[in-house]
């Protein structure tokens, strides 16, 4: 079992309070009112000398494969098809689930202390992938962070760290430019010129527009928002828990079209003993 982290599970309870389970939609690209405080960005971001938020890394345990709970969802009401869907990664094996976010979305900050833990302990053949969403205005920035963050090898110790940032601590905004993000990234060791440079680099910028073009031919204007193996947009707005439901049922459903549904990959690692090992035996 991975332990959850301090911050994030603080940050999904706070925001559970306050923030209905509404989407954040592409049609708003700027805000009515600010979500960081009235200072400009350059004030509120913190320099290289201040501490990295104490949020602990999850580790990818993947858990056995087990039917998925409760009634089948149902077609226009929980989820939609996506006509000639293609899975954002190609050529694997692997079921893919995408989240698409954003760092500014109130709603995906609430989603993202359950849906890490969940995919956390997704089976094996489930391949996790988030996707922020580069709608415009102020969520290209954080789009762009992203990627630079994965580019320059901090993405697993920034990613859940950033909805902190914006919806804790109030350290950057819809109004903080590239520098002042890369300026927070220097909590994280990175120097923040090189990352502001990455952010405007052409790779990121490949990516991000890999990234629009999967979420427009998915018809994702949304988020969160759950997209299974490119053939399936899970319909939001309802509890978390019934969007996780939604999509196990939806990966099983993948699972048996490939035919694959006693021959996943068994997880790994699995202790001896384990309830996924035993799980692995009496599937082979």
């Amino acid at each position: 079992m991975t332990s959850r982290p301090v911050l994030l599970s603080r940050l999904g309870t706070t925001l559970a309070a306050v923030v209905l389970l509404a989407a954040c939609s592409s049609e708003a690209p700027t805000p009515s009112t600010p979500a960081g405080p009235a200072t400009s960005g350059a004030a509120a971001a913190p320099g290289a000398a201040a501490a990295a938020p104490e949020i602990t890394q999850r580790e990818r345990r993947p858990g056995p494969v087990v039917p998925p709970t409760g009634p089948a969802p149902v077609e226009g009401e929980h989820y939609e098809r996506i006509p000639n869907g293609q899975p954002f990664n190609r050529g694997t094996n692997k079921i893919e689930v995408v989240e698409a976010f954003g760092y500014t979305c109130p709603a995906c900050a609430s989603f993202e202390p359950v849906v890490a833990s969940w995919a956390a302990t997704a089976p094996a053949d489930v391949e996790f992938t988030p996707v922020p969403a580069p709608f415009g205005g102020f969520w290209i920035p954080y789009a762009k962070a992203f990627y630079a963050a994965e580019a320059l090898d901090v993405l697993p110790q920034t990613h859940e760290a950033m909805f902190h940032a914006f919806h804790v601590e109030r350290a950057l905004n819809h109004e903080s430019s590239d520098e002042e993000i890369a300026q927070y990234y220097a909590r994280f060791g990175v120097d923040p010129e090189e990352f502001a440079r990455t952010m405007s680099s052409f790779s990121v910028t490949t990516k991000l527009n890999r990234a629009k073009s999967f979420l427009q031919e998915s018809g994702v204007d949304s988020t969160p928002t759950m997209v299974v193996n490119g053939k399936y947009r899970v319909i939001g707005g309802r509890a978390w828990d019934e969007v996780i439901n939604t999509t196990e049922h939806l990966i099983a459903m993948e699972r048996a079209a490939a035919g694959n549904a006693a021959t996943a990959p068994a997880a790994d690692p699995a202790p001896v003993g384990t309830d996924a090992e035993a799980t692995a035996d009496s599937e082979s």
